[in-house]
């Protein structure tokens, strides 16, 4: 249960005020429980579960009941209020601790006078994950709604640190009502603060409920900076806030540009939401902008998403986005959210069943021309499904699986890299179906772990041929079956012996693929992306899409060892290789998106890849990737990183090398090492520093270093980045700053945001 909701229903114990006091029990003094109680004394109530019966109207804590008043101390089993009667009792070896050290013990005590007014009108409640909540007052109405005056949540308790010292954040509101039928809060005049100190303040705020997504949508102020615009300041706040509807504006004030407003509406039912956002601005100095779309006037755009489940399992939903040009977003340091994709689509999820279908249309975000952005396709549709059935009496299970991407692009998608071409994308119509079934068993045989596979592919395409490249496909169609056949073997061995457990699991796969075509899709949408290594070793399909499949006979054969220590330490190694035995290597043949070129896979006998884990009681991980070409013992690709987590100190080194592939167009090592440190300096402040080197180049290639604020609850930090010569993002300098708001239940909102400084410093 998050904490928040927890404390506000907690506080359902403090309705039914006025109601005419019970007679104590117990053998106490006859005016104990109608002594004068301090008001300014908050009472502090603490139990391990809290239940409220709405049919008996019966509110009850249970375990450990702890109440704190003005010196009084009082424990028992149970606290119980009937609020319909009025009666307050505590219940099961109660006792009573005034303030000199007297002690009364009894089986009941009813709770009246100053005291039940003490607990029903000033309350100090902690959760069970230290938060609190303080209220002058509360009641509990009919409609099920907690209200709360003059209170405060933090998540920190008391948040004062172990040297006294005001730690965390917290929010205080004049009024707050729970509703605890949809779990919705209502905050009046809430102000936040930090370390102690009040740095905002709303007249108003409603939230859906305590999520992490709830506290996302606060409005948060931000500040930002580029040349082009200046300094920004954005002040966003919401000017109507119901349990349904938010309407949210964004007046936004930059140095160079001048006013920039944003309207937001938000609107929630029951199965949904959608929102739309509107934002703009007449530019002042449109010159700024060396893109020719953005040298207009008047620029903007309206953003528009949405999702709602008809029924269970099924998801409904869209998102659309207009902009007077692409690269809006990016200049004004604004929020795209899903402007990059145009759709409509439909999901289920259930437990067996997984079916996705979407119509959409890819936006080019950035400084793009319109030709540049008709390279980008419209998926018309594109449409997955999955679906699994177990088979009784341990006979396998039955998997089956189908496709449908249909692609319209405007024009060709091309480039060079050192004069190696790559097409990423064809102009004109092209569809690609595909559906795939396969059963699979697990037996065990002799000690043996043996997994035979059985499938079926199907696929249709067809290609209308609109590309005015000489290299692209021409229009055909085209229908291929694909039988596929596979076996899985391995052995494990297991031992123990001097407080670890070792595992050692040689693999051995044979995988067979009948393909009719080794280019079911014709053009390649889909599968275009490919990296060999430990975690695909043992794939029956490599390619990250159905475009693309491997053909012919393959052995896949490694293994893996596990070592395994008591204390959570461990170690793990996965290795193996890949040989292409019979039919065509599809990753050997040329292609316009070199797919396949440089893998390793390309080769008869792939190249060797090894994958290294391993951890020292939690303190100190490490991986390590190896590629290795075995025809003459070259390293082709290499990485490692090693961290160290304690007691506050933390570091890292972190290695990369991936040699040359010149007939991919990479003509230049990738070789590189770089190291992060952060030292304790002060209770909560960290000093963290980072470098890395280009070792090809012998230049470096990013520095930099911050300060860093973390009680647990609060997280603030300021850094400076500079890049070197040969990053991607070359001789950038930039600052970042960042806000967080955590809570032990899961909480982790904020803000994080890097400014350029290069400009202010020529």
């Amino acid at each position: 249960m998050r904490a928040l909701p927890l404390m506000v229903a907690a506080l359902i114990l403090t309705g039914a005020s006025g109601l005419a006091p019970a007679a104590a029990q117990g053998l106490v003094p006859q005016d104990f429980f109608s002594a004068p109680i301090d008001p300014s004394s908050p009472t502090e109530i603490e139990a391990e579960e809290l239940v409220f019966d709405s049919v008996s109207n019966v509110i009850t804590a249970r375990g450990d009941v702890l109440l704190k008043v003005s010196g009084y101390v009082l424990t028992g089993r149970e606290l119980v209020y009937r609020r319909a009667e009025g009666v307050m009792q505590l219940i099961g070896d109660a006792t009573v601790t005034d303030p000199a050290g007297n002690v009364s013990h009894s089986d009941t005590l009813d709770l009246t006078g100053g005291l039940k007014r003490a607990v029903l009108d000033s309350m100090t409640l902690t959760a069970y994950d230290g938060s609190r909540i303080t209220a002058d007052s509360a009641e509990f109405d009919q409609v099920l709604n907690s209200i709360l005056t003059n209170a405060q949540y933090a998540p920190c308790g008391e948040c004062v640190g172990p040297q006294g010292q005001r730690i965390g954040w917290s929010i205080s509101a004049a009024r707050i009502v729970q509703n605890a039928e949809d779990n919705s809060i209502t905050l009046e005049q809430p102000s936040i603060a930090l370390l102690g100190i009040p740095v905002a303040w709303l007249p108003y705020l409603w939230l859906p409920d305590m999520s992490n997504e709830a506290l996302d949508s606060i409005p948060k102020p931000s500040l930002g900076y580029s040349d082009e615009i200046g300094v920004k300041a954005e002040f966003p706040f919401a000017v109507y806030s119901t349990r349904n509807t938010s309407v949210i504006l964004s007046p936004t004030l930059m140095s160079r540009q001048g006013f920039l407003m944003g309207a937001e509406w938000i609107q929630r039912f029951d199965r949904g939401s959608f929102r739309i956002k509107a934002s703009g601005l007449y530019q002042r100095d449109k010159a700024a902008f060396t893109f020719a779309d953005a040298q207009r006037d008047w620029r903007g755009a309206v953003q528009a998403d949405g999702a709602f489940k008809p029924v269970d399992d099924w998801t409904l939903g869209a998102a659309y986005s207009i902009f007077t040009d692409s690269a809006y977003f990016a200049d004004y340091l604004l929020d795209p959210r899903r402007s990059a994709v145009n759709e409509v689509y439909a999901t289920h999820l259930s437990d067996d069943t997984y079916i996705d279908a979407r119509i959409q249309q890819f936006n080019l975000l950035g400084n793009n021309t319109n030709q540049t952005r008709d390279q980008q396709g419209i998926a018309l549709p594109n449409v997955q499904v999955a679906r699994s059935f177990t088979l009784p009496d341990g006979a396998g299970r039955i998997e089956v699986e189908g496709r449908l991407l249909a692609m319209r692009r405007a024009a060709d998608s091309t480039t060079t890299a050192n004069f190696i071409p790559y097409d990423y994308g064809y102009a004109g119509n092209r569809i690609h179906g595909m559906a795939q079934a396969s059963w699979q068993n697990q037996w065990i045989a002799g000690g043996a772990v043996v997994t035979p596979f059985l499938g079926l592919r199907l696929d249709g395409a067809n290609y209308d041929g609109g590309s005015g490249l000489a290299k692209a496909p021409s229009a055909q169609t085209l229908l291929s079956a694909t039988p596929i056949a596979a076996l899985d073997v391995r052995y494990p061995l297991a031992a123990y012996g001097g407080g670890v457990t070792h595992l050692i699991e040689p693999i051995a796969q044979i995988v067979y693929r009948g393909a009719s075509d080794t280019a079911p899709g014709i053009t390649n949408e889909d599968s275009q992306s490919l990296v060999f290594d430990d975690t695909n070793v043992f794939s029956y399909n490599r390619f990250s899409g159905i475009d693309r499949q491997e053909t012919g006979l393959r052995l896949n054969v490694g293994g893996r060892y596990l070592a395994s220590l008591n204390d959570g330490s461990y170690v793990e190694l996965v290795g193996g290789q890949s040989f292409q035995l019979a039919g065509t290597n599809v990753f050997a043949l040329p292609n316009r998106q070199q797919v396949g070129v440089g893998s390793g896979l390309e080769n008869a006998a792939s190249y060797a890849v090894v994958g290294a884990y391993g951890a020292i009681a939690d303190t100190i991980k490490a991986g390590a990737k190896l590629q290795v070409d075995t025809s003459n013992l070259a390293i082709s690709r290499a990485g490692l990183g090693v961290s160290y987590n304690r007691d506050g100190w933390s570091g890292a080194l972190n290695y990369g090398f991936a040699a040359a592939t010149p007939a991919t167009g990479n003509i230049r090592d990738m070789h590189e090492i770089g190291a992060e440190l952060s030292v304790p300096v002060a209770e909560y402040w960290t000093v963290t520093g980072k470098a890395y080197w280009d070792i090809n180049a012998g230049s470096y290639l990013q520095v930099g270093g911050g300060l860093t604020y973390n009680d647990g609850y609060l997280v603030l930090s300021g850094a400076v980045t500079r890049t070197g010569p040969t990053h991607s993002s070359a001789n950038d300098l930039r600052a970042t700053a960042t806000f967080r708001l955590l809570a032990p239940a899961g909480l982790d909102v904020g803000y994080s945001g890097a400014v350029p400084i290069n400009s202010w410093l020529e």
